[in-house]
């Protein structure tokens, strides 16, 4: 029996996904989320003076290897083809091209 493959978000670069990809991000974003809290009360102990610029620093590196390491399971590619009609009007609608 073949494992399920997860179609992708509809985002360019992603390709479709194993069930068993898909339940290891969803694992790694659970336990993210359970440092990132720790990280917040420690950030909010009235009792302790911790370094708070530290902590900040903490909180980006969790949340930078935590998107490497996902990154690492989904291995988005580089786009094959560009729409450079489609990129000149997306330009044009944030006002970034005149």
């Amino acid at each position: 029996m073949s494992e399920e493959e997860m179609k992708p978000l509809p985002v360019l670069g992603y390709s479709d996904q194993k069930t068993s990809n898909v339940d290891l991000v969803n694992e790694n974003k659970i336990l993210e989320e359970l440092i990132l809290r720790r990280i917040t009360q420690l950030s909010m102990n009235d009792d302790a003076q911790f370094d708070q610029r530290s902590l900040s620093i903490a909180r980006t590196k969790i949340q930078e290897g935590f998107m490497w390491m996902n990154r690492a399971i989904f291995q988005p590619q580089r786009l094959e083809k560009i729409d450079y009609v489609a990129v000149q009007d997306l330009l044009l609608s944030i006002g970034a091209a005149e």
